[in-house]
């Protein structure tokens, strides 16, 4: 049945709105799980007498957020959860720029929500208070171990560059398939077991604001390099992969596995 070519564009538009539409509700609960599930571990599970789970269960929940719910919602929206994560994936050219803003809104709200009902919960202890950091970013005496400045704008901007190679690099077509999440949570609990006692482990601006909204004071006036170095990384990340380490699709036929070429191969 014929039908007319302004039809066709009409429906292909609402159904590009509508898988947008839920992609950005995928962002919306991914970043939701990665904030309350990690900062919430921090909150709630860090410490608690004799049998807190320390830095190291913080680490793995954190990769644990990511890895279950990029298996649950990646398929949906790419499971981004992190604007330095979208805004390096533009850079890396994997990701188109219309959807940017679209998918940083609902990850910044994701968190947002995430921390509030995390307050709900972690205020229902006796001598819960704000003060004790509710897992914010932070340096110099904000910092778990006293860090710098300095040294806090050097790990977020190394760490998230390094997350944004490791993204691109398992995701790339060549890659062994559906490994990809495993890999990038992974990362992300190696990433943590690094830099929580620099700056409470940001790499992700969603991640950061989220819980500085409900400490104010400090925590906000510190922000902005959380917002900052995380997203120049990611970008940096991107462009890295993209210019230095991806291979072309003209020349993908030629590689028979990681470093290895047809040409160098003995016959």
């Amino acid at each position: 049945m014929w039908v007319p070519t302004a039809a066709i564009v009409e429906t292909n538009t609402m159904a590009g709105d509508m898988n947008t539409g839920k992609a950005a509700v995928a962002e919306f609960f991914g970043t939701f799980w990665l904030v309350f599930g990690g900062t919430g571990a921090a909150v709630l599970a860090a410490s608690v007498g004799d049998n807190g789970i320390g830095w190291l269960g913080v680490s793995l929940a954190f990769g644990l957020t990511v890895v279950t719910m990029a298996y649950a919602v990646g398929h949906i929206s790419g499971g981004h959860f992190n604007p330095a994560v979208t805004l390096g994936l533009w850079a890396g050219g994997r990701f188109p720029g219309g959807k940017v803003v679209i998918y940083i809104v609902a990850q910044f709200v994701g968190g947002i929500c995430a921390s509030a009902v995390l307050y709900v919960i972690a205020s229902g202890r006796a001598g819960f208070t704000l003060a004790d950091g509710f897992a914010a970013n932070g340096y110099g005496e904000h910092s778990p171990a006293g860090y710098s400045l300095a040294a806090a704008i050097v790990i977020e901007l190394l760490l998230t560059f390094a997350f944004l190679l490791v993204i691109h690099g398992v995701t790339d077509r060549r890659a062994p398939a559906g490994l990809a999440p495993l890999a990038i949570g992974l990362a992300l609990t190696l990433i943590h077991l690094i830099s929580i006692p620099v700056t409470n482990t940001s790499v992700n601006p969603a991640r950061s604001l989220a819980p500085a909204l409900f400490v104010g004071d400090w925590a906000l006036a510190q922000l902005w390099v959380f917002l900052i170095f995380p997203t120049i990384g990611g970008i940096v990340g991107g462009l890295a992969y993209r210019y230095l380490l991806e291979v072309r699709a003209d020349q993908r036929d030629k590689v028979e596995g990681p470093g290895e070429s047809v040409e160098d191969t003995p016959a």
